[in-house]
């Protein structure tokens, strides 16, 4: 059986917190392992913050779900929707493209925060971040504008923590 909900809003900051803590609450209510539950927070909240960014119509769609897994665990996935840019668009395509490079998610994430050192405004460090320290297995697919990321993992089941 999956357990799921999507959400869409206008972009906003304060909705932001709002959201990240509907969503932590979501995560204790359905996974019983703490570190599992800081690490799809952790990321469900790096990306949320991305889409909102970078949304160019005020829409972002937020859906998370929680499906069966073999042997009893549980494959969470998030994905984020949003409207982008060209430039945007291309600047995460780069970004894909790198991930590609680096099978190692931290090797790529060192790179990433060598960069980021560097940058003037904002650090890069999002999507990068979201798979090295959430663990998560990601994937981008572009319609014209539209953005999708989605960000996918494993827990343990139930009663494992």
């Amino acid at each position: 059986m999956t357990t799921a909900f999507e959400l869409q809003f206008r972009p906003s900051a304060a909705l932001i917190q709002v959201v990240r803590r509907f969503v932590s609450d979501f995560y204790v209510g359905v996974l019983d392992d703490p570190d599992a539950v800081a690490r799809v927070a952790l990321a469900t909240h790096e990306l949320l913050e991305n889409a909102v960014k970078y949304s160019m119509d005020g829409t972002t769609e937020l859906s998370i779900d929680v499906e069966p897994g073999p042997e009893g665990t549980r494959e969470i996935a998030i994905r984020l929707r949003n409207r982008a840019a060209t430039c945007d668009i291309e600047a995460l395509r780069g970004l894909f493209e790198e991930m590609e490079r680096f099978p190692d998610p931290c090797a790529q994430y060192q790179v990433a925060m060598e960069r980021g050192a560097r940058r003037r405004t904002g650090s890069g460090l999002g999507i990068v971040r979201v798979r090295a320290e959430g663990e998560m297995r990601m994937r981008c697919s572009v319609e014209g504008d539209r953005v999708l990321i989605e960000a996918r993992t494993q827990v343990g089941p139930r009663g494992q923590a």
